[in-house]
């Protein structure tokens, strides 16, 4: 069997629905295939005895900020967005009878700040105005353009010359530095550097700090919101909105394979043996290992992309535990109980040891862990004076040995900050990182952010060096995931710049730029790395 379309997009994950509905809203036929029984990839969730549990991720304040889900209209296709507050709590240990609260208001944080250590009160405000000059252009240049020219022009225009370079240099501070620079006591520096633990880059480390204050910020901002009802909402109305645009979306139909002739992707072949002609675009929302070493065929990939590629560095794998509880987490820290995350386990200071002990191969004593109190944030997650929790933690690549160490420190966790929690039990569902590979192939051993964020695998060297951004050495092929910039996190930023760039390398005007760049892009990955 053989049909053919405007555009093939490989994987029905976030960025992937968004990149189908961009395409049909321009008018192109555009079919979606995914192996997946459900929309959406790490965005889903299942019901268990009457409780709903996410299957992968659960809070969006990247979601709720971006541009590219706002201008989607997800809320006229089915989306209900649950924004409790306080919105996150940290906790470093069981001597804490408060946690370190990021509450409703920035004013009401600021106090709770300034009882710390005073001082940190009007720090904090004054990043929140600093944060709110910033937000749009910085959000834009995150999310909508490769590489960022009108966002940084913005940027330059709102701060003028010496104040960007001020903000380059705190953009680039480790988040350990930048808490010390602005605040005197314990409280906001751990809210700092548990948000920065949202990625994998070591609080001693560069960029670490503008992952901190960016997610300290949007909970401030916009809270951790959640889709009302699961995760899988979320998903449910990106198909929605694809499908409505004139997009067909199929799902349990897995690809196998790209074809590629004369170096342009001109379709794919399916699991089955179908295959779909793609006349414009192929668009992958799969990891960069998948695309150069599974669909791509092996005499269209170079030597040069291949030795960069075993350089590819992953994220650190993750363990889950969701359970499910007769009633909320028993918190010491009374704050923590009514939040709709919880940051738990670590201080500012010992977050930097957990980081290199999980860096050097070894699994913390200590674990630190993210952890999401699902019905507190949304009613609708489980009955009544119940709790739908789930926790997760990161660890080496050490195989299961390590993932049963893992669960035993983040159990451990919990008696210390949360004694009682166990006789609360009512059921409990553990993933571990062979768990979360199996169940979407795009979290290779269990890595969320699909390749660490850390700087050498940013920009232009994300996912190898290159030019940066969706376009591949190969012509009308996209990659459409966070293997490719702006990274891991459910925004659709990736989705957008793929559909963007598939639109332009459609239009007569612009097809003389395009495959100049395809080419300089083959010429950068046919040689070997010197170094």
């Amino acid at each position: 069997m053989e049909r053919s379309v405007d555009a093939v997009v490989i994987g029905a994950g976030h960025h992937g629905l968004v990149a189908a509905a961009l395409l049909a809203d321009a008018g192109w036929d555009v079919a979606v295939f995914d192996g997946r029984p459900v929309p959406g990839g790490a965005v889903a969730h299942r019901h268990v005895d009457g409780f709903v549990v996410d299957e992968f991720s659960s809070c969006y304040p990247l979601g709720m900020a971006s541009p590219v889900l706002r201008d989607l209209d997800l809320e006229d296709h089915g989306l209900t967005w649950a924004d409790h507050r306080p919105a996150l709590v940290h906790v470093a240990d069981g001597t804490d009878a408060e946690g370190s609260v990021v509450a409703a208001t920035a004013e009401d944080t600021a106090v709770a700040l300034d009882a710390d250590h005073p001082g940190d009160g009007d720090a904090w405000l004054a990043l929140v105005s600093g944060w709110r000059r910033v937000r749009e252009p910085l959000i834009a240049a995150l999310l909508t353009d490769w590489p960022p020219v009108r966002p940084g022009a913005r940027l330059l225009r709102t701060l003028g010359g010496s104040g960007l370079l001020d903000f380059a240099r705190f953009a680039l501070l480790p988040s350990d530095r930048m808490g010390q620079e602005w605040f005197g006591g314990g409280r906001a520096r751990d809210l700092l550097a548990g948000n920065a633990m949202h990625a994998d880059v070591s609080p001693l480390a560069p960029v670490s700090g503008l992952m901190g204050f960016i997610m300290t910020m949007l909970a401030q901002d916009v809270g951790f919101p959640v889709p009302r009802g699961g995760a899988g909402h979320l998903a449910g109305a990106l198909a929605a909105r694809a499908r409505a645009a004139g997009a067909v979306v199929h799902l349990e139909w897995p690809v196998a394979g790209i074809s590629v002739t004369a170096g342009r992707a001109d379709g794919v072949r399916l699991a089955d043996g179908t295959t779909v002609r793609a006349r414009r675009a192929v668009l992958a929302d799969v990891s960069a290992t998948a695309l150069y070493r599974a669909l791509l065929p092996a005499d269209a990939v170079p030597s040069g992309l291949l030795r960069r590629l075993d350089r590819f560095a992953w994220d650190p794998p993750t363990l889950k535990l969701n359970l499910r509880l007769d009633a909320p987490m028993p918190w010491r820290a009374a704050r923590a109980a009514g939040a709709t995350v919880v940051h738990a386990g670590h201080s500012s200071r010992g977050l930097a040891t957990w980081h290199a002990e999980i860096a050097t191969g070894r699994v913390p004593a200590r674990a630190f862990a993210l952890v999401g109190q699902m019905t507190t944030a949304d009613a609708s997650r489980s009955p009544a004076g119940t709790e739908s929790l789930w926790a997760y933690t990161h660890l080496p690549r050490s195989g299961p040995a390590g993932a049963a160490r893992s669960l035993d420190t983040l159990e451990a966790l919990f008696d210390d900050l949360a004694p009682g929690w166990r006789v609360l039990e009512r059921g409990r569902w553990v993933q571990t990182p062979a768990d979360l590979h199996a169940a979407d192939p795009n979290l290779v051993d269990g890595a969320l952010g699909s390749g660490t964020t850390q700087l050498f695998q940013q920009g232009p060297w994300r996912p190898l060096a290159g030019l940066g951004g969706p376009l591949t050495h190969v012509e009308g092929l996209y990659l459409a995931s966070a293997a490719t910039h702006p990274g891991g996190g459910v925004h659709g930023g990736a989705g957008y710049s793929a559909a963007r760039a598939a639109l332009r390398g459609a239009r007569w005007w612009s097809r003389p730029v395009g495959r100049a760049t395809t080419r300089v892009q083959l010429w950068l990955q046919r040689r070997d790395p010197d170094f």
